[in-house]
């Protein structure tokens, strides 16, 4: 429902006014002398506990004094207008200052957006987050959840992996080869033939054991005629495997874009990836997609220089749900996983904040006559918060505030349904972050695991 308040400025939150509303006091910024030209310390991740405090730059260029109104509507990330505050300020000439924002009562825990207008003009657009480690995604998992991927994974098992490594050898160096591995995963079904998938393979040459890192790549919109990455041999302590999964990346782009090794014409026969065979638990492509990502893991266990008993896995986006994925149903514990702004977490949640990908899961749901109700409980066996259950792994997580592909409700929906013990867990906000990479993930990712090495 729709509230209306006054608008707060910092001076005036007091315990009283806490106690009002009925909650507990909360740690605040201590009231300024003079709350109109006051600047509170914003947090550099714009997180906050109960209240939100943030700072409005207000400016006169002209002589006189003007009257300036100021009006801040507070909407939760699924657009629904929690309180609307108005206010008028005099300022005087030639002036320019801070005007510190709060609210009266705590916010849920949530993400949300503050539109922010003085004299009718924005001023100010931000998302911030209450209290996010206490937003509860419950796991909806299905009663045959565990018994589903089991399956799955004894069917793997039957499948002949047969990898056929093919060195690159203008990628290799003397510290490691470079090779393209083909190799097999499960049918698209129950039955028929297995799946070949590609990656590459960065192997030490030095014959001693090593951390394993594993790649998982987000969803592939680059056009099935643009180059694949392909790692050079460098000197990684790591031995390292970048996955293509089904239908993506060097299982997507003909012989002639030039992708080092591959000597086939490779193409995508699932089409639109998330909503292939929507409804129809075994062979939905994201089973087979999982799959392919475990069997990654049982290839660098078949070679002697993987050490896997430091297994590390990292991926943005839809590399993230495989990481995700990856380490709930992999047979080798993992070490620590680092998704950054992770795909497919807490579908009705996800549904009611963005656009995509619900519009093109309802309409594949639609053509297989679900309703609803049948789509969500589909979707959950695919879904990172439930598979996040069954994780205890160090784990490090990003997300961007702004991002309008994986909105951070969705990337802490698995984070906040993890075993891992509260140490060995580390989540990032980013404000002014869309649907990217923090500019220093790669040496955070690397900070992250130093710690269990």
């Amino acid at each position: 429902m729709q509230k209306q308040y006054s608008i707060f400025f910092v001076a005036l939150v007091t315990a009283a006014l806490l106690g009002a509303c009925g909650c507990e006091p909360q740690t605040v910024v201590d009231p300024p002398i003079n709350p109109h030209d006051t600047t509170v310390v914003e947090p550099e991740d714009m997180i906050w506990q109960g209240k939100p405090y943030f700072n409005i730059t207000l400016e006169n260029a002209e002589v006189e004094p003007a009257q300036l109104a100021i009006k801040v509507r507070i909407s939760t990330d699924t657009k629904q207008l929690v309180l609307e505050m108005t206010d008028t300020v005099e300022l005087a000439g030639n002036t320019k200052r801070n005007y510190a924002v709060t609210t009266s009562e705590n916010l849920e825990p949530g993400f949300y957006r503050a539109m922010c207008f003085v004299n009718g003009k924005t001023a100010r657009n931000l998302v911030f987050g209450i209290d996010p480690f206490d937003i509860v995604s419950a796991p909806d998992k299905q009663p045959d959840f565990d018994q589903y991927w089991q399956g799955a994974k004894d069917q793997l098992t039957a499948v002949d992996m047969n990898p056929v490594l093919k060195e690159i050898k203008e990628k290799s160096s003397s510290a490691r080869k470079v090779y393209l591995v083909e190799m097999y995963s499960v049918p698209d079904g129950l039955s028929g033939d297995p799946v070949k998938i590609r990656g590459y393979y960065c192997e030490p040459t030095d014959g001693a054991k090593h951390p394993v890192l594993v790649h998982f790549y987000g969803y592939d919109t680059q056009g099935s005629k643009s180059k694949c990455e392909c790692p050079s041999g460098g000197s990684s302590n790591y031995a390292e495997f970048y996955l293509s999964h089904r239908g993506q990346y060097l299982n997507n782009r003909p012989a002639s874009t030039g992708n080092p090794g591959v000597d086939e014409d490779c193409e995508n026969i699932y089409g639109d990836w998330l909503a292939y065979h929507v409804g129809d638990k075994d062979s939905y492509y994201y089973r087979g997609a999982f799959m392919d990502a475990v069997q990654t893991v049982r290839f660098m266990a078949t070679r002697e220089t993987s050490d896997m008993t430091k297994l590390f896995a990292e991926g943005s986006s839809q590399g993230g749900a495989l990481c995700y994925a990856c380490a709930a149903l992999s047979d080798y514990p993992f070490t620590a996983i680092t998704p950054n702004v992770a795909f497919l977490g807490d579908f009705p949640d996800y549904f009611k904040i963005v656009d995509w990908p619900g519009s093109s899961y309802k309409s594949a749901a639609k053509k297989a006559g679900l309703t609803d109700e049948e789509m969500y409980a589909f979707l959950s066996y695919y879904d990172t918060k439930n598979l996040a259950t069954r994780i205890s792994c160090g784990v490090l997580a990003t997300s961007g505030l702004k991002d309008g592909t994986c909105p951070p409700h969705t990337n802490i929906a698995p984070f906040n349904n993890l075993k891992t013990p509260a140490a060995n867990k580390e989540y990032h906000f980013y404000p002014d972050m869309t649907h990217d990479y923090p500019k220093n993930w790669y040496s955070m990712i690397e900070n992250f695991r130093k710690k269990f090495l």
